[in-house]
């Protein structure tokens, strides 16, 4: 998509999150320090990464028990969305190739504060996002092993741990085990749709939609979780090697294997119910294959899930983190969040953002909770989030692609009722958010200035 009138990059506010690199305004090619590797093919595969996560294992079943047959349409909705939002954030990013991703967009266009609230919103989504991801692990190995799923939360430790130690001691994903994990995931999710091809009946999309308009409203909420991830490359964008033409290519390539896997794999479930309590939602696409191709199946589709939900969970400690550290930096968090070990890991941060998880890892152990309700709310902050983005991008840009950012507020707007009392969630978060930036504040201007000896 090209926009001949649209406006030249413009530079970061100053006091949150600072460029990693200066674009060339000729060619949006990064000329600064960082150094730009990513090309066509590595690209697509960190969008597949961010988008196909683990949240397609255990929403399928989720969404259907919301929604009846009908979840189809949520999932055909969500993906409308998903195209317009893809493209508002890739233009965005071509405008502002800056490692600080939304809260940059957001600065830009409404300050620092609605930047910085942004910000948080992120950090606190995918920190509690970490407990869904590892409890889907749990619920497959679970399954193949053959006892409850309460011991789930046990395994879901041993991902998040994972996790936590490769983030320590500074390990990165490289392009290659991204491609890796692209390409498996991807396998998974058409082997599900092929295995559950002889088993599908058209009498099972009857009743169509037993729970109304507003099962299928509620079900798109909390498909914000599956369709997380258009932003993610935005903090990536100064290290594409021509972000002026790879990145709008990786976004189109990966938004049609994203919408056709997505589809495919809502069908197989819907069509063959494997669906309908919260034990069999969060097992959907093991129990398709499983009927399909037997027991032993289910041991490989578990082994798929763990490795998924590693390098998912492994990925965003790692992104959520590296936000944690930004904003401890730049006086919207505590200051130890900004603290690096001799690796150069933001340990504190890492630390924060696997506590979190953790908490929630404790809850599913102790009181029982499940992925069913935890995941409403990083659904609802990436809905709160995804809101203001696009909100930015009507102001930001300009043209066609104005149009695409207004489209994509329009039916953000539309799945905002739906969200009900998660809507306090964005609120009381925005609330701490505040506080915090406040005290920090008080703090420094309490702090009398060192003076040179």
């Amino acid at each position: 998509m090209t926009d001949d009138t649209a406006v030249p990059p413009a530079t970061a506010p100053a006091g949150l999150a600072r460029p990693l690199a200066a674009p060339d305004a000729s060619t949006g090619t990064s000329t600064g320090t960082t150094t730009a590797t990513i090309g066509l093919a590595h690209g697509v595969a960190l969008y597949a990464c961010a988008v196909l996560g683990a949240g397609v294992l255990v929403l399928p079943g989720q969404a259907a028990s919301l929604a009846g047959p009908a979840s189809l349409v949520a999932w055909g909705f969500s993906a409308l969305l998903g195209l317009a939002l893809a493209f508002t954030f890739a233009a965005l990013a071509v405008r502002h190739p800056d490692a600080g991703g939304v809260a940059t967009f957001t600065a830009a266009a409404f300050g620092p504060t609605l930047g910085g609230i942004t910000g948080w919103w992120y950090l606190v989504a995918g920190s509690v996002g970490q407990t869904v991801v590892a409890l889907t692990a749990g619920y497959y190995v679970t399954a193949a092993a053959g006892v409850a799923q309460r011991w789930s939360p046990a395994v879901a430790a041993a991902v998040l741990a994972c996790a936590v130690l490769a983030n320590l001691r500074g390990l990165r994903t490289g392009a290659r085990v991204q491609v890796a994990l692209a390409l498996g995931v991807a396998a998974i999710l058409v082997t599900v749709v092929l295995v559950a091809l002889p088993q599908v009946h058209r009498a099972e999309l009857a009743p169509f939609a037993p729970a109304g308009v507003g099962g299928i409203g509620r079900a798109v909420v909390v498909l914000f979780f599956a369709f997380a991830g258009w932003e993610a490359v935005a903090h990536l964008s100064g290290e594409f090697r021509d972000v002026r033409r790879t990145l709008p290519a990786a976004t189109l390539i990966t938004v049609v294997v994203v919408t056709v896997l997505y589809l495919g794999v809502a069908l197989a479930v819907v069509g063959t119910r494997a669906y309908g309590t919260p034990a069999l939602d969060r097992i959907a696409l093991g129990t398709v294959v499983q009927r399909g191709l037997g027991l032993s199946a289910l041991h490989v589709v578990a082994v798929a899930a763990v490795v998924i939900c590693v390098g998912t969970t492994n990925a965003y400690v790692a992104s959520v983190s590296r936000l944690g550290y930004a904003l401890g930096r730049d006086g919207w968090a505590p200051a130890a969040l900004a603290r690096r070990n001799r690796h150069g890991a933001p340990v504190t941060a890492v630390l924060t953002v696997s506590a979190i998880g953790a908490v929630g890892l404790v809850g599913a152990a102790l009181l029982g909770w499940g992925t069913d309700g935890i995941v409403v709310i990083p659904s609802v902050l990436v809905l709160a989030t995804y809101l203001v983005a696009s909100a930015a991008a009507v102001r930001l840009l300009t043209g066609a692609r104005r149009l695409v950012a207004v489209l994509a507020l329009v039916l953000l707007l539309l799945a905002v009722p739906y969200a009900g009392r998660g809507l306090a969630i964005p609120l009381l978060v925005a609330a701490v958010a505040a506080v915090t930036h406040r005290v920090r504040r008080g703090r420094r201007a309490a702090t009398p200035p060192v003076s040179a000896p």
